[in-house]
């Protein structure tokens, strides 16, 4: 049963806050966006569970387990029921169930409401059954949304998915008012020391190892230098093998005398608290080690705030540091990563000159903007629905 109202309802099929993970405060961050514009009733949540519980608000309409096939089943009809004008799909390989999460075909397949998938990862090289996936999701959207440049022709070339169907939309970057970086730095006790940092969730494929490792040539010329690792362990990491490797970590600062250049700050952060890390760096790095990386949040707010990065050329770095924004390091080379951050700490003409150009992208980037994005694909698609409803009848 359609609603008159000129209020128009969009649903995110989505994990959500308190759930620890970066697809939850993605789509918080957006939704929250849709309920300050104009002609947008408060967006919903369909929440994906895993095995654990969650306590969670009322923007959260109905709940699926993960595991449970039922479930999606149930939740496509309970939409087809509802007032929804467009469901918008966060896909991301390791949120739905079955082989490569499949169970959401089933899903997609009962459902009569349109929807847009934003694909939170797009591999080039998938299995048989995730390029199945991916393709079909496609196939039965309205749209899909990539956040790489890089990725869209891999959507055509690899998915086959027509390029009218596809988006480019930045990732978001959230707004929060900080004091000034140096501010900041007394804020947290920090004086006058060159802030370099690291924020999200620890796990071991973030190569923070060789980041450690460049320290110790780079406190020789700079000893107020000091690298902060924010953030806590991967909650399935820490399910997995608990707290191995920020112990590999902490046991590496020790081997190489680093005690007093290198800080961990093992806490979940609130969106204030990763926007104030970031505002107090000179350097902030990414040093991952997956070179097929095609988005990362992470890097997102780095550039959103303007800050200098140095990181390994992953896809979505070497795009977006493309410009003069920033400085890529080789893959597994702290010697790489010390000659980058040693070109940046001894020419501060240099990184105030690639804040500004860093700083040029990131204001395109903050949610704000990029909610608008979003809004106009989705009022266009929900016009042509009705139009197409009125035609039917």
């Amino acid at each position: 049963m359609k609603h008159t109202s000129s209020s128009r309802n969009i649903v995110f099929l989505s994990t959500s806050l308190p759930r620890e993970c970066g697809i939850a405060t993605f789509t918080q961050d957006l939704l929250d966006q849709f309920s300050k514009l104009q002609g947008w009733n408060k967006p919903k949540i369909i929440a994906m569970n895993n095995n654990e519980t969650y306590r969670y608000n009322d923007q959260v309409m109905r709940e699926i387990n993960q595991n449970t096939l039922s479930d999606y089943i149930d939740a496509a009809e309970a939409i087809n029921q509802s007032n929804t004008d467009l469901l918008v799909i966060q896909h991301e390989f390791g949120i739905y169930g079955g082989e490569s999460g499949e169970y959401l075909l089933k899903f997609i397949e009962k459902l009569h409401v349109p929807y847009v998938a934003i694909f939170h990862t797009v591999l080039t090289n998938p299995t048989p059954k995730q390029h199945e996936i991916i393709t079909r999701i496609a196939e039965l959207s309205v749209k899909v949304v990539t956040m790489a440049q890089s990725t869209v022709q891999d959507l055509i070339s690899v998915y086959h998915i027509d390029a009218a169907k596809i988006a480019f939309i930045h990732h978001g970057v959230p707004f929060v008012e900080t004091a000034s970086r140096a501010d900041l730095k007394v804020q947290y006790n920090f004086g006058d020391r060159k802030i370099l940092s690291t924020f999200g969730f620890l796990s071991p494929g973030k190569g923070i190892e060789y980041a450690i490792e460049a320290m110790s040539g780079v406190v020789k010329q700079h000893p107020d230098a000091l690298y902060i690792i924010w953030g806590k362990t991967h909650p399935v990491v820490k399910l997995e093998i608990g707290e191995v490797y920020r112990e590999k970590l902490t046991n590496l600062v020790h081997e190489l005398g680093l005690t007093n250049n290198v800080l961990f700050v093992d806490k979940l952060l609130t969106q204030e608290e990763v926007i104030q890390s970031l505002v107090m760096s000179d350097i902030y790095m990414t040093p991952y080690l997956g070179k097929e990386q095609a988005v990362s949040g992470t890097l997102a707010y780095g550039i959103g705030y303007g800050r200098v990065i140095v990181s390994t050329p992953y896809r979505y770095a070497k795009e977006m540091l493309a410009g003069g924004r920033g400085l890529l390091a080789d893959f597994r080379d702290s010697a790489s990563l010390e000659t980058c951050i040693l070109e940046l700490l001894d020419d501060p003409a240099k990184v105030k000159e690639m804040e500004s150009r860093t700083l040029e992208l990131g204001r395109t980037m903050m949610w704000s903007e990029v909610a608008k994005t979003y809004a106009a694909i989705f009022q266009d698609i929900i016009a042509h629905s009705k139009q197409a409803d009125r035609s039917v009848i």
